[in-house]
């Protein structure tokens, strides 16, 4: 398969350097991207960079993951309007093994193969160096003038920069020169806001030794609306289950515009070109049933989570939109039965009138609210319109403790649309 070709149609190359091309075709090759540790966590916008290195690999290249332990210490200015906040060292561990776990869900790592993949930590080499020999040995060979031409420095130079930031792409241009000379790596990938720290790189390799080193990146991704990719209205889309459940994670995907899922679709999973156009084929004959998105937030969230993570996602959305049952809606985490009636009417009852007793009628007038009288909660409770927890229930219904979710909620549905939260104190 053709590296270059393939992340053409996908529509994933910004810019590559003369001889890339020629250079993937020539042999298997080893690439790599870095990767910054500011979070225990990677995010969505990380997910490019993954799906870069996943195609080299598919592609019969070999990729490395670079985690920043030393880059982490100082911080990247590339798309940053102020300085960052530096990380003390016990958080940078954390951050890198937490990535490093994730990293290793998505490539092939199989020593036995020859483009088994690596993880490597820069701090494994610049822990060796010692600021005057960096200073004798690489920073002579880069000019001032020539950093200072770089976009990540030339918009901060009216805010200020400070020159450990300044520094930045000298130090990441050293690990490329380090990867090239130690482990034959002839290209670095990233986004389209690294272009400049890459070929300094490229640049260091050419005058410290000659070889041959290459730079491909892809283009920034936003939304056809021009904001920003991967937030959503709590922040950061995370891989971490933890930080965004996989309800929310599927959720983000399943409610993007039609023209983004044609994008992401492309992007984000390894789907030929012709399922990718029949799909879309699909969508434009029924776009009401969101054929695109489907198939996007299915692929993207069994990936990343687990076919399991993925059903039990489809089941909380059930919840709401399709036919769920009770047994659903006690399989889920109280974070996501927060999170799938986030925004219905919520109330409180005390646990103590709960192990008392209270009929329907008074519970769902007084206490839930969801009816202004007795005489219209007893109609469509007869009319068999009223569900306790998914249930439907009748007149002669008491609810006590045993209703509780989680020991904690009551959920009551009027009608098909209407839910109501109870929440026992």
């Amino acid at each position: 398969m053709d590296f270059v070709a393939e992340l053409k149609w996908r529509g994933l190359i910004n810019d590559l350097t003369p001889g890339t091309e020629e250079q993937l075709k020539k042999e298997m090759t080893t690439g790599y991207i870095g990767f910054d540790p500011t979070a225990d966590s990677l995010h969505i916008g990380n997910l490019v960079q993954i799906m870069l290195l996943s195609h080299f690999q598919r592609c019969g290249h070999k990729p490395i993951a670079l985690v920043g332990g030393a880059t982490g210490m100082i911080g990247d200015p590339s798309g940053k309007s102020e300085e960052r906040k530096l990380l003390s060292e016990d958080v940078l561990k954390h951050n890198l093994e937490c990535q490093k776990k994730q990293l290793m869900s998505f490539l092939d790592f199989d020593k036995d193969k020859e483009n088994a993949a690596l993880i490597v930590n820069n701090y494994d080499w610049f822990k060796e160096i010692n600021f005057l020999q960096f200073l004798r040995d690489t920073g002579k060979h880069i000019s001032v003038n020539y950093m200072m031409a770089k976009e990540s420095v030339k918009k901060r130079l009216e805010t200020g920069i400070s020159f450990t930031e300044f520094s930045y792409q000298l130090i990441q241009a050293y690990d490329y020169y380090h990867l090239n000379s130690e482990m034959d790596c002839k290209i670095q990938m990233g986004g389209s806001d690294q272009w400049g720290n890459i070929v300094t790189g490229t640049e260091l390799i050419r005058r410290k030794s000659g070889n041959d080193a290459f730079a491909l990146t892809s283009p920034l991704i936003t939304k056809a609306d021009g904001s920003k990719f991967g937030k959503s209205e709590g922040g950061n889309v995370w891989l971490d289950a933890g930080k965004t459940s996989p309800y929310e994670f599927y959720q983000f995907w399943l409610n993007t515009s039609d023209e983004d899922a044609a994008n992401y679709i492309r992007i984000f999973t390894f789907k030929e070109k012709e399922e990718i156009e029949k799909l879309e084929k699909e969508h434009a004959d029924a776009p009401h049933l969101r054929v695109l998105q489907k198939a996007l937030a299915e692929d993207i969230t069994e990936r990343v989570h687990s076919k399991q993570a993925l059903e039990n996602a489809i089941a909380a959305s059930n919840i709401l939109f399709g036919n769920a049952t009770t047994e659903n809606l006690k399989e889920l985490s109280e974070r996501d039965l927060l999170q799938v009636f986030k925004g219905v009417p919520q109330s409180e009852v005390k646990r103590s009138e709960l192990e008392s007793g209270i009929e329907i009628i008074d519970f769902s007038v007084e206490v839930a609210g969801a009816f202004s009288s007795k005489g219209e909660a007893r109609r469509m409770i007869s009319g068999n319109g009223l569900s306790v927890n998914k249930e439907k229930v009748g007149l002669d219904k008491t609810i006590n403790t045993g209703d509780l979710l989680l020991d904690k909620y009551i959920l009551l549905q009027k009608g098909k649309k209407k839910y109501f939260l109870i929440h026992a104190q």
